[in-house]
């Protein structure tokens, strides 16, 4: 195996892994700042340089329309969006996920109207949560290449699809460095493309299968709890590929990283790529002697409950750091997943939410650092609260 370091952009970093990956199918329509990935991709499409077929649809709703037709037949795809995109795809996740099809789609993070706004919260990405779609999130232009190569994966021995999550603008449009593997490398790892990757693909019509078909009340329940058991699965899957893609890559990912969370008696929680700047809050309170960590989250559904609980059983207070709103009254997604996460623990840790980085706002390690000293005031009882959740970046 051989690898090079080139400066890329994060949508950059994910069109050339799809090159890499050569899908069969990509089906594409555009959304900022989705839009851009497949630019970059199309260029490798009229190139030659890959097999696939690119096919240009009026809308989300139909590009995955055409994800869920091509998987069923056996086909390996690949579509992206952000935002409103997605939610205009949300009916088609659960179909996607129901059909138990491996589908890969990139979600380039993009906050949801209204007011209109096309920079990064997570937002479109909460919609998903629940669709039956496994969710990984991405740091940094190197993460969202290398789980979109592990992806493929994934899909394929879960049969269940996959979202890679990358912030955009943050993440999509800035350059960093990124190490890549060769094409040979790549295309081992994923195995070859074919109709029978699948149980029932479609177009095998020596064995006809039906795809889409009605259940009554008398069978739906066993659908959907087969699809619960097999979503159960997906752990040791993810964990499987994980361990495959170290020993090609020497990269070891989990579905959680820790830094610092040892001795940790508050611990900060985020996902995507805040993830740096909390890492910052954290040295520097660890230079002023306090003990803090922090987690970042990178396997979002099915949501890491019994590794989060162990990392968290010691910890005195819990800053989750959501970047949307569940407007429900009591916080943010990520903090009702942490918070259903530690009731495996006896030690009952205080969590408190804290709303950032809305349709774009940058993030400083000065409010990270303002959310730790919250969290630890309100566990040594010397400030109140009247709710769960507040909002961290709010202009006076």
């Amino acid at each position: 195996m051989s690898t090079k370091v080139i400066a890329l952009t994060g949508n950059q970093a994910a069109a050339e892994a799809m090159r890499q990956i050569n899908f069969d199918v990509a089906a594409v329509y555009p959304i900022s700042p989705q839009t851009e990935l497949m630019g970059f991709f199309a260029e490798y499409v009229a190139n030659g340089e890959v097999d696939t077929d690119m096919v240009a649809v009026e809308g989300e709703h139909s590009a995955m329309a055409a994800c869920i037709g091509a998987a069923a037949a056996g086909a390996r795809v690949i579509t992206a969006s952000a935002g409103p995109g997605i939610a205009y795809m949300v009916e088609n996740l659960y179909i996607a996920s129901g059909m138990r099809l491996p589908i890969v789609l990139i979600d380039v993070n993009r906050a949801l109207s209204a007011p209109l706004s096309i920079h990064c919260d997570h937002g479109d990405s909460m919609l998903t949560r629940d669709s039956g779609w496994i969710s990984l999130f991405s740091e940094n232009a190197q993460e969202a290449y290398h789980n979109l190569i592990m992806s493929v994966k994934i899909a394929e021995k879960a049969m269940f699809p996959v979202i890679v999550n990358y912030d955009g603008y943050i993440v999509s449009h800035s350059i960093e460095n990124v190490e890549i593997f060769d094409d040979e490398t790549v295309r081992e790892f994923v195995g070859p493309s074919g109709i029978h990757r699948i149980p029932y693909p479609l177009l095998d019509v020596s064995k006809p299968v039906t795809y889409g078909a009605t259940a009554q009340p008398d069978y739906y329940t066993e659908c959907k709890y087969q699809q619960h058991v097999d979503f159960l699965k997906v752990y040791d899957i993810v964990r499987e590929v994980f361990n495959e893609f170290e020993s090609i890559s020497g990269k070891r990912y989990d579905f959680i990283e820790e830094y610092m969370t040892e001795d940790a008696e508050y611990i900060g929680i985020s996902m995507g790529s805040s993830f740096g700047t909390l890492k910052d809050a954290v040295n520097t309170l660890r230079a002023q002697g306090r003990k803090v960590g922090a987690i970042k989250i990178r396997l979002y559904r099915p949501f890491p409950v019994k590794e989060l609980a162990q990392a968290l059983s010691k910890a005195k207070g819990i800053a989750v750091l959501d970047r949307a709103d569940s407007f429900d009254g009591i916080g943010g997604p990520l903090f009702k997943d942490v918070c259903t996460a530690i009731l495996h623990n006896q030690n009952r840790s205080l969590v408190h939410n804290f709303i950032y980085g809305l349709g774009g706002r940058e993030i400083h390690e000065e409010e990270f650092i303002k959310a730790f000293d919250r969290v630890e005031r309100l566990e040594k009882g010397v400030e109140t609260r009247d709710n769960l959740v507040e909002y961290l970046q709010v202009r006076a």
